[in-house]
């Protein structure tokens, strides 16, 4: 073995200093993105020709020819920039291939599914109500949250309440649900619930076009008095429009999903404005529940066959699914809530209340996680929104329902830089969003796009 004098060592240590010390120094001083087309998240116009200066994990100038020594310049002359995408409902860790099981739900899944979430431009994710005890005993969640792991930042409704041998079906991995049978276990439930300190407590109180019994109003009525007194917001995941007006006497804070048994009647948008409540449509995964009866323009294009899990995109073009898509009983149901839920949007929207993105993905193999998002975009325009409008809901109103918004959510000096790189303007076109070039997670480039540039 060959040993060198402690003298030579040192000088071939301050050496490898001195060499590196220049591409440290950029490193340390940031990143500009030149000449970009900017979608700041607040709902205004684009703004062209801008600057963004990136210096550690935020943004340290947003302006026209900035300059700044020792950075890495990027010409992205033709680009657009946008915030990152934040989806508020969502599932995670249970679906894995055509199965959606609890085990399923491993370290590895969770990870993997926040990376492809992260690769078609989402910076945040909340896992809606069915994850699973190892996520907080570990400290995966507080770790992905935090931006300490690959992927998008995590958050977590934690373990939701539904109905004993009813919503949520418990062969979707829902297994870890509270299932109260009276009024009385919810408090004890809710104590445990929220020593894991969630971002909101889900409640299923639909009946699932009749498939299961309802939850009763005196158990619901508990579970959100209960959930306030430890300061958490209630979500529901409701149908009726009984069942919504209920809910909001009671104290709701969240629709979870579209209220679609009909048009909705002004006295309840009213009473929803009254009552501050923040609505999350889920469109689209209403339109997976129809739409592969036929052929959508989507269904060849690679954005959309790499979200599949391995033979979901075989199962859905397959004629016998498109046949069992189109008999089933609940197709025509299916196809006319979609369309009151589109309408629905566009009037709550009109009145002032607050829409986020919500999709569903991950609870079933249908709803391609990654692609439902940009999906979800395009619907909200379909039901009359503008391109402006859309994005600011899947920006900052998605990181207001979170909580997070001082830091996340729009670009601006001195927010997290978690940003998406387009080759294409979302404003001319909300399918654009598609076109993804690069995403950057607190400050860093963390992937090209969920398709192959090659």
């Amino acid at each position: 073995m060959v040993s060198f004098p402690s003298s030579l060592l040192a000088l071939l240590l301050l050496v490898k200093l001195f060499s590196n010390s220049g591409e440290d120094q950029k490193t340390r001083n940031g990143i500009l993105l030149k000449d970009v087309t900017l979608i700041d998240g607040n709902g205004g116009p684009a703004q062209l020709h801008m600057d963004i200066l990136i210096q550690g994990d935020s943004i340290a100038a947003i302006g026209k020819r900035l300059n700044a020594k020792n950075v890495t310049i990027l010409n992205l002359a033709g680009k657009t920039v946008m915030p990152a995408l934040i989806n508020t409902h969502a599932h995670i860790g249970a679906l894995k291939g055509t199965s959606t099981v609890p085990a399923n739900y491993t370290r590895n899944n969770v990870l993997r599914q926040l990376k492809k979430y992260q690769d078609y431009g989402l910076g945040a994710v909340l896992s809606m109500g069915s994850d699973r005890p190892f996520i907080f005993e570990t400290g995966l969640l507080d770790s992905a949250k935090n931006g300490r792991l690959p992927g998008a930042r995590m958050f977590s409704a934690g373990y939701g309440f539904g109905v004993p041998k009813g919503a949520p079906p418990i062969e979707l991995a829902m297994d870890q649900v509270y299932r109260p049978s009276s009024a009385a276990q919810v408090a004890v439930e809710m104590d445990s619930l929220a020593a894991l300190n969630p971002e909101m407590v889900k409640m299923w109180v639909d009946d699932f076009g009749g498939r299961f019994e309802k939850m009763d109003s005196t158990i619901y009525k508990t579970v959100i008095s209960e959930a306030h007194k430890h300061k958490l917001r209630a979500i529901a995941h409701a149908f009726y429009m009984k069942d919504a007006k209920q809910l909001l006497d009671n104290g709701i804070d969240i629709f979870g999903h579209s209220l679609r048994e009909t048009v909705i009647n002004d006295e309840l948008v009213s009473l929803m404005k009254q009552k501050n409540v923040v609505y999350i449509p889920t469109l689209s995964l209403y339109a997976f529940n129809v739409i592969f009866a036929g052929n959508p323009d989507f269904i060849t294009d690679e954005f959309f066959k790499t979200a599949c899990e391995p033979g979901v995109y075989e199962m859905v073009t397959s004629e016998k699914y498109r046949s069992d898509v189109k008999n089933a009983a609940a197709y025509k149901g299916n196809l006319e809530g979609f369309e009151n839920a589109l309408k629905n949007l566009k009037k709550i929207y009109n009145a002032g209340i607050l829409v986020s993105l919500g999709t569903d993905s991950g609870a079933t193999p249908i709803r391609a996680q990654g692609f439902a998002e940009h999906l979800e975009l395009e619907l909200m325009v379909k039901a009359g929104l503008t391109p402006s409008q859309v994005i600011q809901i899947a920006t900052i109103n998605s990181a207001k329902v979170l909580r997070i918004d001082k830091q996340y959510g729009t670009l601006a000096k001195g927010k997290k830089a978690d940003l998406i790189v387009l080759d294409a303007n979302p404003l001319d076109d909300i399918k654009n969003t598609r076109k993804i070039n690069a995403v950057y997670k607190s400050g860093k480039q963390v992937s090209s796009g969920p398709v192959s540039k090659n």
